[in-house]
């Protein structure tokens, strides 16, 4: 990636954002809320899609400098599209997060966005990586990040467990954004969710009126 220097202060737009991915039995949930805020200040999309598909069944959300996240993402689908064909088949879900992960450490000075990423592939199943503001990379059966984690580490710890259902992730997942949601004033929107299994992608998306309610909001 090209480097750019810039003596300028202005604030990028940021996905100040709730991220969430999760392994249930025979697949995993990622999923996001969908505001973006412009430098923490005022809100400047309510539809922002930070889901993002690499592959056929790896996606990533992203956290951070929309800018730098979107740049990072175009990157990293090219090269796996590039090395699928070079392998004569689909990409392993831990070599979609190792080519997050060189992005972001190899530009670590100038970038400000950090990667959860999920999928599916026939030597391990369904995983999910956390890859770092400076390039860090960690698997994990469930991960949460963004500004609106803080209010749900709570939750997530009391309420995931292993090989739980389709069914069961997905309310999981649900829940959580909503809560984030509802207490962050810089995620909001709808929730965007994706389910990975070995017989392909499901979109689901739940509108704002539609997310559970815990409290009085």
């Amino acid at each position: 990636m090209e480097k750019h220097y810039s003596d300028s202060q202005v604030k990028g737009v940021s996905t100040g954002t709730t991220i969430l991915a999760a392994i249930f039995d025979g697949g995993v949930v990622i999923g996001s809320d969908s505001r973006a805020s412009m430098g923490g200040e005022y809100v400047s999309s309510k539809t922002i899609n930070k889901v993002i598909q690499v592959h056929d069944r790896i996606f990533c959300c992203m956290a951070g400098s929309l800018a730098d996240a979107q740049a990072v993402t175009k990157t990293a689908k090219f090269q796996l599209s590039f090395h699928s064909v070079q392998m004569e088949g689909p990409p392993l879900v831990i070599a979609a997060a190792s080519v997050l992960k060189d992005l972001c450490y190899k530009n670590k000075e100038e970038l400000e966005a950090g990667f959860i990423t999920a999928g599916w592939d026939k030597k391990k199943g369904p995983q999910v990586y956390v890859v770092s503001l400076g390039g860090m990379l960690i698997s994990q059966p469930v991960t949460l990040g963004g500004s609106g984690s803080t209010f749900i580490y709570g939750y997530v710890d009391a309420k995931y467990k292993p090989n739980m259902t389709r069914e069961e992730c997905l309310q999981f997942a649900t829940n959580a954004l909503a809560l984030a949601m509802g207490r962050d004033n810089v995620s909001g929107g709808v929730a965007h969710l994706v389910v990975i299994t070995e017989k392909g992608v499901e979109h689901v998306v739940v509108p704002g009126d539609k997310l559970p309610r815990f409290h009085d909001e």
